[in-house]
């Protein structure tokens, strides 16, 4: 029997997968665009004015930073995710749901409306809370996947 060369069959001869970076680029890009819709809409259920402390920001990223802490631990423990999974829902829906773009430009808005102070305490509280949200997520997701398999 005559081994198929892969030229032949249409396969890619460099070793890489069908599809290529076309499918992450769009895995990541619709992810991408869920991500920021539900962050608008929490952005019109919680109206923050200009002068108030950016509490929606803090939650959303706070949020977003504890999915991304359990999602990672279950994809890389627990279950075997199709490859395009993590661009789509890691990168994309959490990457375009958690924001510290605007997180940036809250700080500015309050530095610049001479609320220094409340900026600051902004920058570090969102930094803390955010590694706090991700490392506790994933450190308790660990614990009962490891919990559920010795019982």
């Amino acid at each position: 029997m005559e081994a198929r060369r892969p030229e032949a069959t249409g396969e890619p001869t460099d070793g890489r997968p069908r599809g290529g970076q076309g499918q992450i680029v769009a895995a990541v890009a619709v992810g991408g665009g869920i991500g920021a819709a539900a962050r608008y809409g929490v952005s019109l259920l919680w109206p923050v004015a200009a002068h108030d402390f950016p509490w929606p920001t803090l939650a959303v990223n706070a949020l977003g930073c504890a999915v991304i802490g359990v999602f990672m631990v279950l994809i890389t423990h627990v279950w075997a995710a199709h490859r395009l999974v993590r661009p789509f829902f890691g990168t994309g829906v959490l990457g375009g749901f958690t924001t510290f773009s605007t997180y940036a430009v809250d700080i500015e808005r309050l530095a610049s409306g001479g609320h220094a102070r409340t900026a600051l305490a902004y920058l570090a509280l969102t930094l803390l809370v955010a590694l706090a949200a991700v490392g506790s997520a994933a450190w308790t997701t660990r614990r009962l996947v490891m919990w559920r398999r010795s019982s």
